[in-house]
């Protein structure tokens, strides 16, 4: 993995070295931010002028910045100014950053991470978004979720968020989807900016899917939306809210431009590509803004379409400072393009070389990273779901408790109001006070039974999210399978993807119930016996199964355990107990019993197969399948018995 990101940080680190001699090229006209910064006396002026500019690179390059930030933190060394040293050396990770080199950068930020509580809030806030931002450039999505988490715990942000982490993993829908859950539930009717912003986002992940067209109808409503913020003249807005406006109306431009483009209009996406440049040349103010590159390579391979090769090679020229391994790619394959259809066979053939390098010492390691980043994110998102269903739990069990308390605290100043009316007013009076008090306790009581139901609706939300996710690493298991040729190994990975689906199974049950603390096991067990039937098709729907548990519930710490132990019983009976010709004539019989009578229960299951080996030890527990058994029975504390018999085999045991 640290050879892959050193390759492709070398890729970075060389279009990096150009980016900040071109860019103070091209504006000679700004104010000399450099030389305001230089003026400055205090440590504390020079850190915020620092992180409030954000043209800052528009007249000298991130190494002159680097350069005097490195002089000033070695004066403050020497002066033994601890807390000058660190402000400098949070400049000192910014710079590396901006410059490329994002392992440096992390090194510098997480070893200020490591001291974080010497700092103040705006100093942690620059600090946690930095190491964020790095380790979404190094590819390091799990630990994204680190960050974010203490983000959350110091009140930065107010939320864990999954969705830009999975669309760098590829799963563009799935960010979709979350990105969608978490925008709607913010944006207000008359916020046209954030509502241009919303669409634009969510075209930009159905641009990520090839869903073009789909993609092109919202950008659209976000082309309407910031037209609509622009042209308000009733609503006052600042200057730098206006840069902001006509910055993201020039990124929706391009990215109109672009879906002509895929669609093959070129006529229509070249107006779109030239406005969005222009506009974002105008109002970027000399920051380097990676949709301008994006959009001017997208611009020249228009033109290459539509054989206008001067106007193409004029914009690959202009592009000369690149931002992203990306886009490096791209500008070498259109070079390759221009110079094959121009006759210059030789120079294209050279271009192409270079992006197969690029490509071979990217490609690499990058398939099998990603996986382990998916599993890993995955992982941690159902960590943080089930971490969040806790919270839950003790916020509605604190809020009952309160509730209660409160209670009793209205009934003690009712019954005091009353002996106090007796004392001053008479029994007349009492009565009336006392009408008034019972009608304000009806209405908590109503507050009370709205802030329960609303408690229930965010538990079921909660067991839908742990049920979807447990789908996801089913997902999971069967793209493993895919990938696996053994057959021992295939065998474990379905049983384990099994598994999965019974405890999925439960939390679907949870949350399609009314009452959440239980399960009703007769349906849990229809729909478990029906998940796998549906694995062993072949045979598995014409064995007769009859199932006794109606009328009983259990809660999940039971229901979890017994629908493993379930999945393992009737998987073994459709692997091993009936043999074809019992399979085909329908005398196959699986006995199913449950019962609950108050603090005592008792399991039976049993069939008619082949029963157990002669040779098989039950104490031995040489089966994979019987020693999970045997664990989740203990985990019920109880015991299981196994009865041999002519007909079969009989499992069972009793429990609390």
């Amino acid at each position: 993995m640290i050879e892959f990101l050193s390759k492709k940080l070398v890729v970075f680190a060389l279009c990096s070295l150009s980016l900040w001699s071109v860019m103070a090229q091209e504006k000679e006209a700004v104010p000399k931010l450099f030389q305001e910064f230089k003026s400055m006396q205090k440590t504390d002026e020079r850190f915020h002028y620092f992180f409030s500019t954000r043209n800052r690179y528009i007249d000298n390059s991130a190494y002159d910045w680097q350069a005097m930030v490195n002089l000033y933190h070695n004066n403050s060394k020497k002066e033994y100014d601890s807390l000058s040293v660190t402000k400098y050396e949070i400049m000192q990770a910014q710079l590396f950053y901006d410059i490329g080199d994002f392992s440096k950068s992390v090194a510098i930020a997480n070893n200020l991470y490591d001291n974080l509580e010497g700092l103040d809030l705006e100093e942690k806030r620059i600090l946690l978004d930095l190491i964020d931002d790095n380790y979404a450039k190094l590819g390091l999505y799990d630990r994204q979720f680190e960050i974010r988490n203490e983000k959350k715990k110091l009140g930065i942000s107010d939320k864990v968020v999954f969705y830009d982490i999975y669309a760098s993993l590829g799963l563009h829908r799935k960010a979709m989807d979350d990105y969608i859950k978490d925008m709607l539930k913010t944006l207000g009717e008359d916020d046209y900016f954030g509502q241009a912003e919303y669409q634009n986002n969510v075209g930009t992940y159905l641009l990520l899917d090839m869903s073009t067209p789909t993609a092109l109808t919202y950008y659209k409503k976000a082309e309407g939306f910031i037209n609509v913020y622009l042209n308000d003249i009733s609503r006052q807005k600042t200057e730098q809210e206006i840069i902001k406006g006509n910055l993201l109306k020039g990124v929706i431009e391009g990215n109109i431009g672009k879906c002509y483009a895929r669609l093959k209009e070129f006529d229509l996406a070249i107006p779109f590509l030239e406005n969005s440049i222009a506009t974002i040349e105008e109002y970027n103010m000399g920051e380097f803004f990676k949709e301008y590159v994006v959009n001017t390579l997208e611009l020249s391979d228009c033109h290459l379409q539509k054989e206008e090769y001067g106007k193409a090679r004029e914009l690959l020229l202009k592009v000369a400072a690149l931002n992203s391994v990306d886009n490096i790619v791209r500008r070498n394959g259109l070079l390759a393009a221009y110079f094959d259809r121009t006759g210059d066979y030789k120079n294209s053939v050279d271009y192409l070389k270079r992006n197969v390098k690029i490509m071979d010492s990217l490609n690499k390691n990058e398939s099998s990273m990603k996986k382990q980043q998916l599993a890993a994110v995955a992982g941690q998102e159902i960590e943080y779901s089930k971490k969040m269903m806790e919270e839950q739990k003790l916020d509605l069990e604190k809020s009952k408790s309160d509730l209660q308390a409160k209670d009793e605290r209205i009934h003690i100043v009712f019954i005091s109001l009353i002996f106090t009316l007796l004392g001053f007013a008479g029994l007349v009076y009492a009565y009336l006070k006392s009408i008034k008090n019972q009608r304000l306790i009806e209405d908590q009581k109503k507050i009370i039974e709205a802030s329960l139901v609303e408690k229930d609706s965010l538990l079921k939300e909660i067991h839908h999210r742990v049920k979807n996710n447990l789908q996801m690493v089913s997902s999971l298991l069967s793209l493993q399978t895919k990938n696996t040729r053994s057959k021992a190994a295939i065998q474990a990975l379905e049983e384990g993807k099994s598994r999965v689906k019974a405890m999925a199974l439960i939390h679907q049950k949870l949350y399609q119930n009314d009452d959440l603390s239980v399960i009703e096991m007769q349906g849990y067990i229809e729909s478990l016996i029906n998940s796998v039937q549906s694995v062993y098709k072949k045979g598995g729907h014409s064995i007769n199964i009859t199932i006794d548990a109606e009328g009983v519930e259990l809660d999940i710490d039971r229901a979890i355990p017994f629908g493993l132990i379930l999945n393992e019983l009737v998987s073994n009976s459709f692997k091993y107990a009936f043999p074809d010709e019992v399979k085909d004539d329908g005398n196959g019989k699986i006995y199913i019993h449950l019962n609950k009578n108050n603090e005592k229960g008792y399991f039976e299951y049993s069939d008619n197969g082949i029963g157990l080996p002669e040779d098989t030890d039950i104490r031995e527990n040489s089966s994979m399948g019987i020693r999970l058994i045997n664990r989740l029975v203990n985990q019920l504390q109880s015991t299981l018995n196994i009865d041999k018999t002519t007909e079969g085999v009989r499992f069972w045991f009793n429990f609390k």
